[in-house]
């Protein structure tokens, strides 16, 4: 299989790959199933990833994983890993003299559907309980999708999106028990990715980080998340994700996808194969994405450059280096209110291209500015005026590097470091209307060549630097890791406002860029600032017994932030008290303790429990666009603001049981987060001069359950269901930064489904694979106060795929054929995108994509 061989056993050795794959086919092969949730366990617990990877295979039993024993004792097994699959004895060591045959040992807890599974492991070293998926299971969606899509297989877990790939990141979002995407700690080889919501200036979304064609695994905990995972964001749980290794040998990948609106999707990767005796080894890849848009014109348009390169330092340590580019060019589906749907339709696309009629438009408001009822869509509460009606759009850049290196420095003890860097520049912007004549002192813009149109761009930047560096060392039956991070990030953020062009005068603005062809920006306001982050972990896996670890940890982080705005025109320093806000920030979690119990009874039962407290640093951002104090209108509300928040913190408490053989797999599990300081912004002001009323809701509980149920019934054949209840509610009544007191107390949490029912079924059949998926998402509540709501929707995706092993000499060809919502269901894919209203309405929502269909050919060579 080479390079592409399924993650559930990559990096290891191919005669053990072979053993393991016979020792196992009885229950593996003929499963597929990707839809299902398998708990894949052993008798011990497993090792992180990376340290797997690069764990001497003599560590390890017949079945590839890490024995918890066999690792403390730091005695390798002779033969053990390199033994030819029917007799365990390796060649090579059978020339040097007689070995003893490796004894096999049975896999404890085996999949019930095959390598094409969401796996659990509890108690995954240094983490509480983790959901793990496969690279096979990503493959069953259209390459170039986001790998979140897998992730909202899960129960508990909501990912939608307004494109079908789920890349467009203004219009994608991604929820866990609750917890938005911005309170999650998230990696990507150790590097910490950080903030993954739209116009970040404090991390990288995912889908920009690495192609998705070349991970190599994805992990969620189920609980708090570990400790020693780096972020400024981990409140209510950890998402790890690996890059694949280089294949051994010579080699490459071709993908291209075809699909509705003129979209298309190419794929290419080199592998180098092993360069010399020391196993020097690279790839490089490439991808671009072109989605035609579902509403109006437009294009979203992304590509990407991957390349890692690894470098084996004798049989346990080794080096690597990944490196990731990005190009992001999207024009974005516009911001909708409930008034706008229901008085428009369901689309209601931006004028692009026709600049004659968005011209026209915006000379009705110059006539009559201050009419709310005057133009289409307006409900009393949005003026028409303030609406983008002719574009909007982003241009993002991307640079990515991080350098790990992997030391075995005695049996016992490993050193593991990663050093990276990462470089962000981005471009956000809209077409406004602009009217001097307007008593609303937001639409109060004359432009110099009187056109009553400008393009306005939020002009954001990051440098990002830092390193991670960690001892593990194991001692009996204790297993102790340590480490420290650091990281320095300088950002910025400006809006600018940029001139359109007479009619006949030229080609308007795009919403991509360039923006200054008809002149120079005029500042509206920038923000500078600089945060530095020093966190360090210290924890212990304890075997009490067989089959009973105790994991128990903190960490302690501390985020400072420096800086504001230091750059606006005239009238803002007018009208805001003080100026723009300006200050430093301090965040400090000194004990964030972790727990958890894992209880494997026998081979089929196994009990959990997690504890974790976790805290959240503050959040970076300009006026107006965020749940940040930095949101707020000047500098006196700034201070009054700081003196009374606190960094946001939660407690999170989770019981589960699992239940797995051959024919059921079933899990359950019970949880409690008790978020404190959560500071959240409603949305006033206007969508072109968006101000932050700031909340600090100071108590949100949240209590819930996820189950899940597979079903094997026939060789090939899985059918799977799941079910989530989330009861989130605001626990005090609140006054915003503006004085405006809400009775939110008892209401519930928004943008979230209090209830969730997912089932899949899918089977496979030699070289054919088919699968079908019905998501179930309850009503969601809008508004802060819930007068405002979103009702429930199903959604239904389906595929088909067959690989042809040998094909004309071209290895693994596979095609392909996919459906996104099948139905065409009309659903609302993002809520609260520029903030939820804190009662009624607010143009703050997108449409979900419409039915879309893929096609897909692939090959290897």
């Amino acid at each position: 299989m080479g390079f592409l061989l399924c993650t559930d056993i990559m990096g290891v050795p191919d005669a053990l790959r072979r053993h393991l794959l016979l020792s196992s086919a009885a229950i593996f092969l003929g499963m597929g199933g990707g839809a299902a949730f398998a708990q894949t366990r052993s008798s011990t617990s497993v090792a992180p990833a990376r340290e797997a990877a690069g764990k001497p295979a003599a560590m390890r039993d017949s079945t590839g994983v890490a024995h918890r024993q066999g690792v403390h004792k730091g005695t390798p097994r002779k033969g053990a890993a390199t033994g030819k699959a029917n007799s365990g004895i390796s060649a090579a060591s059978a020339s040097a003299g007689p070995v003893k045959k490796a004894p096999h040992r049975r896999l404890k807890y085996v999949s019930a559907h095959g390598v094409q599974s969401l796996s659990v492991h509890a108690s995954h070293a240094s983490r509480s309980s983790e959901l793990a998926v496969p690279k096979s299971v990503m493959k069953e969606y259209v390459p170039g999708t986001s790998p979140y899509k897998a992730l909202d297989r899960m129960p508990g877990v909501s990912f939608t999106s307004t494109d079908p790939f789920g890349i467009d990141s203004f219009g994608a979002n991604l929820y866990v028990r609750g917890f938005f995407m911005n309170q999650l700690g998230v990696t990507l080889d150790g590097i910490p990715l950080n903030d993954q919501t739209y116009q970040s200036v404090n991390g990288l979304s995912l889908a920009s980080a690495i192609i998705p064609d070349d991970i190599g695994s994805m992990t969620m905990s189920q609980g708090g998340g570990g400790v020693d995972v780096a972020s400024t964001n981990t409140l209510g749980g950890t998402i790890r994700v690996t890059s694949s290794d280089p294949s051994d040998t010579l080699g490459g990948k071709v993908s291209q996808a075809f699909g509705s609106y003129g979209s298309y999707r190419t794929y290419a990767r080199f592998d180098s194969g092993r360069l010399n005796e020391s196993g020097t080894k690279f790839y490089t890849s490439y991808a671009r994405t072109d989605e035609g848009m579902w509403e109006g014109k437009g294009d979203q348009f992304l590509q990407q450059v991957n390349a890692k390169l690894v470098q084996p330092l004798g049989e346990r340590s080794k080096i690597s280096a990944f490196f990731d580019w990005t190009d992001l060019q999207q024009q974005n589906y516009p911001d909708l209110s409930l008034g706008m749907i229901n008085n428009l339709g369901w689309r209601v696309p931006h004028l692009y291209p026709d600049y004659k009629k968005a011209y026209q438009w915006a000379q009705q408001c110059n006539n009559s500015p201050n009419n709310f009822m005057a133009y289409p869509g307006s409900n009393g509460q949005v003026n028409a005026c303030q609406m983008p009606y002719y574009d909007g759009g982003q241009h993002e850049t991307n640079f990515l590097g991080g350098l790990n290196l992997d030391l075995a420095l005695t049996d016992h003890l490993t050193w593991h470091t990663t050093a990276y860097g990462h470089a962000q520049s981005g471009n956000y912007s809209y077409t406004a209307a602009a009217s001097a004549a307007s008593t609303d002192p937001d639409l109060q813009v004359a432009t110099p060549n009187g056109v009553p149109l400008y393009q306005e761009v939020w002009k954001n930047s990051q440098q990002r630097f830092g390193i991670t560096s960690s001892l593990d060392y194991r001692w009996g039956h204790h297993r102790i890791d340590t480490g420290v991070w650091y990281e320095n990030n300088n950002q910025t953020a400006g809006l600018y406002n940029y001139l359109e062009p007479e009619l006949g005068a030229g080609a308007p603005v795009k919403a991509v860029g360039p923006y200054g062809v008809y002149g120079p920006a005029d500042r509206v306001y920038n923000f500078k600032w600089r945060t530095n982050v020093v966190q360090t972990h210290l924890q212990d896996t304890y075997t009490i017994i067989k089959g009973l670890t105790l994991t128990a940890g903190f960490r302690s982080l501390i985020s400072q932030t420096s800086g504001g705005g230091h750059e606006n025109d005239n009238s803002w320093a007018a009208l805001d008290a003080g100026g723009l806000p300006s200050g430093s920030l301090h965040a400090t979690g000194a004990f964030l303790p972790h727990f958890n119990l894992d209880w494997r009874l026998n081979r089929q039962n196994e009990f959990y429990i997690d504890v974790s407290k976790n805290m959240r640093a503050y959040e970076v951002s300009g006026t107006g666009v965020a749940n940040s104090l930095f949101s707020v209108p000047n500098q006196q509300e700034f201070l009054r603001q700081k003196a009374q928040s606190k960094p946001a913190r939660a407690w999170t408490y989770m019981g589960g049981y699992r239940f797995t053989s051959s024919i059921v797999q079933l899990d359950a599990t019970v949880y409690h987060s008790t978020l404190m300081h959560e500071l959240l912004a409603g949305a006033r002001g206007t969508m072109f001069n968006p101000i932050s009323e700031e909340f600090d809701f100071g108590r949100i509980s949240m209590t819930g359950a996820n189950g899940s149920v597979s079903v094997r019934p026939l060789p090939g054949l899985v059918i799977t269901n799941t079910l989530s209840y989330n009861k989130g509610t605001y626990d005090r009544d609140v006054t915003s930064s503006a004085g405006n007191h809400y009775a939110l107390k008892g209401k519930n949490i928004v943008n979230y489904p209090s209830w969730m029912y997912k089932a899949s079924v899918a089977y496979t059949w030699h070289g054919i694979n088919a699968h079908f998926d019905a998501n179930y998402f309850g009503k969601r509540y809008y508004s802060f106060m819930n007068d405002t709501s979103i009702g429930s929707y199903w959604l239904a995706n389906t595929g088909v795929n067959y690989t042809f092993k040998k094909l004309a000499g071209v290895r693994d060809l596979t095609v392909s054929f996919n459906v996104y919502n099948l139905f065409n269901n009309k659903y609302i894919a993002m809520m609260g995108e520029n903030n939820n209203p804190p009662v009624g309405d607010y143009q703050s929502l997108e449409r979900g994509a419409t039915r879309e269909y893929f096609g897909t050919i692939s090959a290897a060579f």
